[in-house]
């Protein structure tokens, strides 16, 4: 049974939300197409950094836990967590948006990336020999300069919101893969390469590289969905 540990904090994860998308309130399965080509999108990317680091030694997976199949190096789950972690953010995001328009949270939006790029470039600067820090610090002050001053959209802080909320998902997920309740972590750290702040047992690192994942996943799903 440990070794469904992974695979089942996935399932978990996505199926409340999968199974609410076909509520006639929400018709969400209407958006799988824009949701699958851009998660796949973001995936790309995410996925190569994600190897890149398994191989460098930054973070590695316990195999007890997984089903051991093996990608590139990668555990299968892995490559599914890219697929079914932003599905439940979207359709969170989805969810609220559709609700409540919250239109005077753009206001907030320069403030919001000013502060976030400021902070990001900072930490960078500072802890520039920890590969995790800096690189989650430059691909989130990336992804900032591109929406916001580029794309020029108008729902950063509504996504901050709502990745504030998603926070009450985030600790028990990322937690269970980090450790909390577990022997050993599923997904283990290289302690020279991170800042070691952790909240319960997962790295700040994480929260941040989750933000800027969220915000690149719904900027393409809001881009096909007009399509």
């Amino acid at each position: 049974m440990i070794t469904f540990t992974y695979s089942l904090i996935l399932f978990f994860t996505i199926i409340v939300c999968f199974i609410a998308s076909f509520d006639k309130r929400l018709l969400f399965n209407h958006h799988f197409g824009a949701f699958i080509k851009a998660s796949i999108i973001v995936a790309i990317p995410f996925i190569a950094w994600d190897i890149w680091f398994t191989e460098k030694g930054v973070w590695w997976f316990n195999k007890n836990y997984t089903l051991g199949i093996i990608i590139a190096g990668l555990p299968l789950e892995e490559w599914l967590f890219f697929i079914c972690i932003p599905f439940s953010c979207v359709f969170t995001y989805f969810c609220i948006d559709k609700f409540y328009k919250l239109k005077w949270l753009v206001g907030f939006n320069n403030l919001i990336t000013f502060i976030t790029i400021i902070s990001c470039s900072v930490v960078a600067l500072l802890h520039h020999d920890k590969i995790y820090t800096l690189v989650t610090a430059l691909i989130t002050i990336a992804i900032l300069i591109y929406l916001h001053f580029i794309a020029r959209v108008n729902w950063i802080s509504k996504a901050s919101l709502v990745f504030t909320l998603l926070m009450l998902g985030f600790f028990p997920v990322n937690g269970i893969l980090t450790g909390t309740g577990l022997e050993s972590p599923i997904v283990n750290y290289n302690p020279a390469d991170f800042l070691g702040i952790r909240i319960l047992t997962i790295p700040i690192e994480d929260a941040i590289y989750g933000y800027s994942q969220f915000l690149l996943n719904l900027y393409f799903f809001k881009l096909f969905s007009k399509k």
